[in-house]
């Protein structure tokens, strides 16, 4: 009796482990993975949405701030709206953009040598590489 007790204590204790694994897992997964109103892809919908315009010339609204990462990764991209909310808090890869199109942004770069920013459809001249970056954008 003690040995099938034993057996079913470690059976216990085992499914035990293997549940908090797969649990960690799904949670970290869950946290890599961008909001889905925040990807690059995405249509803005609500105005404040990342994503490429869509429509025509006349009627594309141009972006407060538009971000393009120019290296294999971008150190961390911050972008906030002051006093509110943050929208962007995390490393970029090569190709990846965002869009934000509110009235006021905070914008830090941790390596402004490594994206092309652009400001109310106007390039800004970009940063040195290695060199911390912050700067508030206001829309037209």
């Amino acid at each position: 009796m003690g040995l099938a007790r034993l057996a079913l204590a470690v059976l216990a204790v085992g499914a035990v482990v293997v549940l908090l694994v797969i649990g960690g897992r799904a949670l970290l997964d869950l946290l890599d993975t961008p909001p889905p109103d925040r990807e690059p892809a995405a249509a803005p919908a609500s105005g404040t949405a990342t994503g490429p315009a869509t429509g025509t010339a006349s009627t594309a609204q141009v972006p407060t701030v538009r971000i393009e990462c120019v290296v294999e990764t971008c150190p961390l991209v911050t972008v906030r709206v002051p006093g509110g909310d943050v929208l962007q808090h995390r490393e970029m890869s090569r190709g990846e953009e965002v869009r934000y199109f509110e009235p006021e942004l905070d914008v830090v770069l941790s390596d402004a040598g490594t994206v092309r920013v652009t400001e109310n459809g106007v390039p800004r001249a970009q940063g040195r590489a290695g060199a911390r970056e912050a700067f508030t954008v206001r829309g037209n």
